[in-house]
């Protein structure tokens, strides 16, 4: 292509290679930060419509994960410490508010769905008293 228009069409495809990158990166840190009960907040709700915070329950711990452009946040609280999970649930998404006994910030989850914030309070529920009862008979 020669003439006046070969700088648009330089504009064009610089503008779709980064097009494809936003969405390629946008992509990769949505996906699960690790394997096991990872739940993901929808993109609908607030705060999570390019970077989803995902909350992963493991039988030791509750880990609140926030992708960013660079880098990440992640906050983690042990099992022990869990003290109330609390569902508010609207419409269409719930929001869950996992308060801690040990003084620390509670994690706020911002947007799951509702099956998946009660999958989330089934399970602290169960691995708590799994770790309580574990501890007692040793």
């Amino acid at each position: 292509m020669t003439g006046e228009y070969a700088w648009l069409w330089w504009v064009i495809v610089a503008l779709a290679a980064v097009v494809i990158f936003v969405i390629w990166w946008a992509w990769r840190k949505s996906r699960p930060f690790m394997a096991g009960d990872v739940f993901r907040a929808s993109r609908l709700s607030a705060g999570n419509r390019l970077f989803p915070t995902q909350v992963a329950i493991t039988p030791t711990s509750v880990v609140q994960y926030k992708p960013r452009w660079i880098g990440k946040q992640e906050q983690t609280i042990h099992m022990a410490h869990v003290a109330s999970v609390n569902i508010d649930t609207g419409v269409l998404l719930s929001n869950v508010l996992i308060e801690t006994s040990g003084g620390s910030d509670p994690i706020r989850c911002h947007g799951h769905h509702k099956k998946d914030a009660v999958r989330m309070k089934e399970l602290i529920e169960r691995y708590q008293t799994d770790h309580y009862t574990t501890k007692g008979q040793t």
